[in-house]
């Protein structure tokens, strides 16, 4: 019996996201366009005697129950129909994707949690079934067990996959505040009250709320545009913003103008890429 698992959980990044409307559930209807990319961080899960545990390199991020991490763990004890509390394994995180910075670093968490615990536990699912329990954690935690690019409508945890992008390298640059999705959310619907929600040439509804807030968001998405990418945007509800690039060098040297401690470089992910690096 394996007594550790190591795995990865990608970051995603939003090509496009519409907000459509507020759902009588007290959600956002949404359409976004997901894709996968390289950055990613590193969950290892070892057997230990006692109560779970989550430890992490980053002091800020959260070892209790409030983690996805350990609500996977009870959604798949669920699964397995038993009703004791998660106990006798550690997960150590290596923390590379930032947080609150709409790359969905917690959702891709909880994803890769919900398939290694299942492995190391021997409880066995279908498809369907860790869907469920993957939308139970969160809206996007679904798109995390497939990854790739996908359209997601609902509240994104209807998923549609399409066929996967060309292969472009993503600046992605971080600035040095987080941003709330329940403030993001909060501010379109007080634009929506004021008819001033959807902005010209912008693919997602958020950047422009955001960027009222924080005018470095727009700055960033034009920066970007002027140093050659194709495309450039908020992602998610922020406060990343990305750029995409069809050469690496040309993502190196915007990186290089644009340097800062939270500024990567890294490939989009295709579907099969995804389930490559879970395994490594």
């Amino acid at each position: 019996m394996a007594r550790s698992l190591t795995v990865h959980a990608f970051a995603k990044i939003n090509l496009d996201l519409r907000v459509l409307g507020l759902r009588p559930d007290g959600y956002h209807e949404l359409r976004t366009t997901f894709q996968s990319i390289a950055l990613a961080d590193t969950l290892t899960f070892t057997r230990v005697r006692g109560p779970f545990q989550i430890e992490c390199d980053d002091p800020a991020f959260p070892g209790d129950h409030t983690n996805l991490i350990w609500k996977a763990a009870q959604r798949v004890l669920a699964l397995a129909r038993r009703r004791e509390q998660p106990s006798g394994i550690r997960v150590r995180v290596e923390k590379n994707i930032p947080m609150q910075a709409g790359l969905g670093g917690g959702s891709s968490n909880g994803a890769a949690a919900l398939q290694a615990l299942c492995r190391l536990w021997k409880v066995k699912t279908t498809r369907e079934e860790l869907h469920h329990a993957a939308a139970k954690l969160g809206a996007d935690v679904p798109y995390f067990l497939e990854g790739g690019t996908a359209l997601g409508f609902h509240r994104g945890d209807l998923l549609v996959p399409l066929d996967d992008i060309d292969p472009a390298w993503v600046v992605v640059v971080v600035p040095e505040f987080g941003v709330s999705t329940k403030d993001a959310f909060a501010w379109w619907d007080q634009a929506k009250e004021g008819q001033g929600v959807r902005a010209k040439n912008v693919s997602n509804d958020l950047q422009p709320l955001v960027a009222k807030r924080h005018p470095i968001v727009g700055k960033l998405v034009r920066t970007l545009i002027k140093e050659g990418a194709f495309h450039a945007s908020l992602s998610g509800s922020g406060s990343a913003v990305f750029g995409l690039f069809s050469r690496r060098a040309d993502a190196q040297a915007a990186a290089r103008r644009l340097a800062g401690p939270r500024t990567f470089v890294t490939p989009t992910l295709t579907r099969a890429g995804c389930r490559r690096l879970a395994a490594k």
